[in-house]
């Protein structure tokens, strides 16, 4: 029996949002702490952790191809790094 799954996104064939996204989240790189809780919980896997200041932590990084702007990342942000802006 089964008892999970590891679902891998392949970027190259995945389709683009397009221009009907209304809201986009925004990353304020100063606040976010680098714990990632954003990034299982974004139904695209569109956000990854990326270098943002050498020596310090990785932050939030949005890839708006893939971004449906649902703003899921934006509610389970601890410290509300990610702030939903108008397209």
């Amino acid at each position: 029996m089964e008892k999970g799954a590891i679902i891998k996104h392949d970027l190259k064939k995945a389709p683009k949002t397009g221009d009907w996204r209304y809201m986009k989240p925004v990353v304020d790189k100063e606040k976010c702490i680098g714990c990632s809780t954003c990034v299982p919980f974004c139904p695209e896997a569109c956000i990854s952790m990326k270098k943002y200041k050498a020596g310090k932590k990785d932050k939030a990084d949005i890839d708006y191809d893939f971004c449906k702007g649902c703003g899921v990342c934006a509610e389970v942000c601890p410290v509300k790094a990610i702030t939903m802006k108008k397209n």
